[in-house]
């Protein structure tokens, strides 16, 4: 299997969830602790391996170009003042030159057309697809054990990295049916968005990450408008799954929504309470709120 060196982030969504915070401010910009959201599925990505980072972003998004670019104004600052530990901080998360690339999406048409915009900087070749919506805690990450499960079932593989829901919250998530075993993965037999409960061929929602062969981006080019009339990601693989296998991993981890405020809150007290700097004190602090 060719290597996944490139990693697709689509960006361009309005955040309208987190209004007024996200009226001037792209929600990927939100920050769990002291890291935006963005920056948190960045790191995800690197240390799985990936060299360019590719970020379909929209109107109002610049702040996020800006976050990953050098600012010299306030380097210069810190250098000055001796912060020696800000400044190699900074210097260390920052990509190298070229390694992050950045494209519009002008119109919101869902998902599926996200990733169609990235099709030219992706080029021939698998890549991997992070939501920014969604964080995985874990070491090694999400996308690093989908990389493994990658490589080991040989040529042109597609993974979707799933998780158990309740029953009661399947209809809210696309849900994968389950084949036969391949290693700790398993064969996907059929993919639904959004099924009734009683229709739902498993209780495995999909969970924002992927790796997709580059074929996926010329189903993508004459998909038809789908659910919410959107271009649906769903249903280019389900084109695309007549043609290639797809396979499912049971990642290991806690995974957040942070697209939604309990989802978003609780990876702030997760991630906090991961911090051997201030978890001593936050967890003090949580104690006194809860009364225990």
């Amino acid at each position: 299997m060719k290597p996944i060196r490139k990693a697709v982030f689509p960006v361009a969504g309005l955040g309208t969830r987190f209004l007024p915070a996200t009226k001037a401010m792209p929600k990927e910009m939100l920050t769990v602790v002291d890291r935006p959201v963005i920056q948190l599925v960045v790191d995800e990505a690197r240390e799985a391996g990936i060299e360019h980072l590719i970020f379909v972003t929209g109107r109002n998004k610049g702040v996020i170009e800006d976050h990953f670019d050098k600012q010299f104004e306030l380097e210069a600052t810190l250098e000055k003042r001796g912060k020696s530990k800000e400044l190699e901080l900074l210097e260390t998360e920052l990509p190298g030159a070229g390694q992050a690339s950045f494209t519009r999406q002008q119109e919101p048409l869902g998902l599926g057309h996200a990733v169609w915009c990235a099709r030219e900087l992706v080029g021939n070749e698998p890549f991997a697809l992070l939501l920014p919506d969604v964080l995985v805690q874990h070491n090694p990450g999400c996308l690093a054990q989908m990389i493994d499960v990658a490589n080991k079932l040989g040529d042109r593989p597609n993974v979707i990295a799933v998780e158990e829901v309740p029953p009661e919250r399947i209809h809210m998530y696309g849900v994968v049916g389950v084949g036969k075993p391949a290693g700790n993965a398993f064969e996907i037999t059929g993919m639904v968005e959004k099924p009734p409960r009683d229709k739902a061929p498993s209780n495995l929602i999909i969970t924002g990450r992927y790796i997709l062969q580059p074929e996926i981006f010329r189903i993508l080019e004459t998909q038809p408008r789908g659910a919410g009339n959107e271009i649906q990601l769903t249903d280019a693989m389900i084109g695309l799954m007549k043609q290639q296998a797809f396979h499912g991993l049971k990642f290991e981890g806690r995974s957040f929504d942070c697209g939604s405020k309990p989802g978003f809150l609780a990876a702030n007290v997760a991630y906090g309470l991961a911090r051997e700097d201030i978890a001593p004190a936050f967890r003090a602090e949580l104690k006194q709120l809860l009364g225990n």
